[in-house]
């Protein structure tokens, strides 16, 4: 460090380039409007200028920059592999939250600090899905006006995967909770200065064992798109979900029953269905209420 030229400051000896000045809090001038990473224009607003009294720099300084505006940009991009591993950290270390295995901070459009997906492991305790789900809430202001809990088969970067899981692994009643007194943060500003906002948390994770995933087993898919590369048609870019899995409800008697549909003897299935043919049900019973889970 060395100290500055005009000004009662010490500053890196070897940056590239250093600007001198001074503030006056008391007079402000107009800034902007500029592009913001919360995908709005910043309107024009009267901020404090400063007064350059002396630049200082290498003899080829490289200035480096970046571009703000609707996200993905620079400034989403860089800030977002710092604050998912603060967020995991706090979660995981200072919280104790060991169900969580990964945080994503939604990007495209919302700029990082509006939505925040929580990853946590299958059967992790309800208990622990809000303490999760409270900690990435509260942990940096800006950020997290919408917590999303889910599960590992979810991807936290696909918006169809996570309005899946929320249209079939959550109840609104029972699984979203609105916290109140929520400042407004980095935003397009409001008409009305010092209106508050409030946070949203939503349980998205299964509650219980589901069933598979309706597409092919991996290896089926595997296979199909060697043959695809092989007929050399256009190239594929597979979207997660790409292959089916099991979610827990799943008998050995339907994996049977699958693989010998698979293998071409789903005549052999046919004549095991017409085995077990019964009177007096009503249409749509569980098989399983009435033969049990074998």
């Amino acid at each position: 460090m060395v100290r500055a030229k005009t000004v009662d400051l010490l500053v890196p000896a070897e940056a590239e380039l250093v600007i001198e000045g001074e503030i006056d809090t008391g007079m402000l001038e107009p800034e902007g409007p500029f592009g913001e990473s919360h995908g709005h224009v910043a309107l024009e607003e009267f901020n404090m200028p400063m007064r350059v009294t002396a630049i200082t720099r290498k003899a080829s300084p490289v200035i480096p920059s970046y571009i703000s505006q609707v996200a993905p940009s620079e400034s989403s991009v860089i800030k977002r592999v710092a604050y998912e591993p603060l967020f995991l950290g706090h979660l995981r270390d200072a919280l104790g939250v060991k169900a969580v295995t990964g945080v994503a901070l939604h990007e495209k459009l919302t700029g990082l600090l509006r939505v925040t997906i929580v990853t946590l492991e299958r059967g992790a305790p309800r208990t622990e899905v809000w303490r999760a789900l409270y900690g990435a809430a509260s942990f940096k202001g800006d950020c997290s006006k919408i917590c999303i809990a889910v599960n590992d088969d979810i991807d936290p970067d696909n918006a169809d995967a996570l309005l899946w899981a929320m249209a079939y692994r959550h109840n609104p009643v029972e699984d979203v909770v609105t916290l109140p007194h929520r400042g407004q943060g980095h935003g397009p500003k409001r008409e009305h200065a010092g209106e508050e906002d409030s946070t949203l948390l939503i349980d998205a994770t299964m509650k219980s064992p589901m069933p598979p995933l309706a597409l092919p087993g991996r290896d089926y898919m595997e296979g199909a798109k060697a043959l695809w590369d092989r007929l050399g048609l256009p190239k594929l870019k597979p979207e997660s979900p790409w292959h089916g899995y099991s979610l827990g409800d799943w008998s050995e008697g339907w994996e049977q029953a699958a693989r010998r549909a698979a293998d071409g003897h789903y005549l052999e299935n046919g004549r095991r269905t017409l085995q077990r043919q019964r009177p007096g049900l009503v249409p749509e019973t569980s098989v399983r209420d009435v033969e049990g889970d074998g």
